[in-house]
This record gives structure tokens, sequence and C-alpha cells, in this order.
């Protein structure tokens, strides 16, 4: 099953949160025009080395289950494009999707 909801942040911005529930796990993003976060399942190493000429920007964070945990995780990695945002390793998950705006 999958479930697309509106997100809204602290400056009053909406992102798009999907969950998609999948056998014995659940992917969780949040995604703005520009770029995403998203849980544990993303592969920051794939996009950064192999997708590296697409420009991608993205964090992971891990241990999350739900939208709202994506909000408040800090993020474990972030595309090298997402660090030229200033989105780096730590940042809560709310703080990247705003630079992503």
């Amino acid at each position: 099953m999958m479930r697309m909801v509106p997100v809204a942040l602290d400056n009053g911005a909406v992102v798009v949160g999907t969950e998609v529930k999948l056998p014995k796990t659940t992917l969780v993003v949040l995604s703005t025009d520009k770029g995403y976060i998203m849980c544990g399942a993303l592969d920051v190493g794939l996009l950064n080395e192999r997708l590296k000429d697409r420009g991608i920007i993205a964090g992971r964070a891990v241990g999350v289950r739900t939208l709202e945990e994506l909000l408040e995780a800090p993020l474990e990695s972030v595309t090298y494009r997402a660090e030229s945002l200033g989105i780096t390793v730590g940042m809560k998950g709310s703080e990247a999707l705003k630079r992503m705006l």
C-alpha cells in the first residue's frame, strides 16, 4: 500500500510525504521539487558515485519508521549536491528540507 500526504514544515512550506508499505518494512520519503530525504533504504553512495552526473539532492536518516520521525531525525548521510546547499550530516530532516525549497 502507498500513501502520499502533504506535510507542513514549521515555516509554512508544504512538502510531499510518501509511505510505501512493504513486507516487514515501510519506506518513508519527504520530498520537494528539488530534492528529498528518505529512510535508511536510500543508497547515498550510489547517488554520489554511479549517479553523480545527475546532481541528486538527497539525505538519509536511519531508524525512522514514520514521516514525523523523518522530519525530526538527524541525517546520517547526504549527497555531494546536498552538501553544496549547506545540508550536512547531523542536520534535522526538517532543516534539510527547508534548504531544498
